[in-house]
């Protein structure tokens, strides 16, 4: 019979995440994992197999939260509910070096066609989510009418990416207020004057 785990596999792959964002995935080993979680690197490789394969594990539940970001906000406005939202997606990265290491797994997101999959699923769900919210806030009069709302998803979407990498090469005030700032720069020009 099996010994009962100790730790869930989402706890682990939790774990995983923040020590990649932390030390970068290359850096990244069974033992350094271990190390972290309190198991051994032998439980690690049973459960996962490869490095990749946790790699992976580890990237789609970051996909996952990364998403459940957005549906977090509890503002009213629907407008606000994108900004909140994409605010709160970008909540854990508090510095420069936890950003390099999160450009790091974006790489292997790119390059590695399993990772990219995830990647683009997830980019695909924030969007919807976006255009969801920009909806919404035509309905509610929050945008002015004949608002393009898909492109104007795509444009927030692009700023959220682009407001990551330029927050650290900036490196002005913290992430989730650049954050903010760009996109409600980006909403503006569409905005009612209610």
């Amino acid at each position: 019979m099996p010994r009962p785990r100790t730790l869930s596999d989402e706890a682990i792959l939790d774990a995983v995440l923040d020590l990649a964002h932390r030390i970068g995935p290359a850096r990244l080993t069974f033992a350094t994992v271990a190390t972290e979680v309190g198991l051994s690197a032998a439980t690690l490789v049973q459960r996962f197999g490869t490095k990749r394969d946790l790699l992976l594990a580890a990237d789609k539940r970051g996909v996952d939260r990364w998403v459940g970001a957005l549906d977090r906000s509890t503002a009213a406005s629907p407008l606000a509910r994108v900004v909140e939202g994409l605010v709160l997606a970008v909540g854990d990265i508090t510095t420069p070096e936890l950003m390099a290491n999160s450009v790091a797994m974006l790489q292997l997101d790119l390059a590695d066609p399993d990772f990219h999959a995830e990647t683009l699923r997830g980019a695909r769900a924030v969007r919807a989510h976006i255009e969801r919210d920009l909806n919404a806030a035509l309905d509610a009069g929050e945008l002015r009418a004949g608002t393009d709302v898909p492109t104007l998803a795509t444009l927030v979407e692009t700023t959220y990416h682009g407001a990551m990498i330029g927050w650290a090469i900036h490196r002005d005030r913290a992430l989730a207020d650049w954050m903010r700032e760009q996109v409600e720069a980006v909403l503006a020009p569409h905005r009612t004057t209610m």
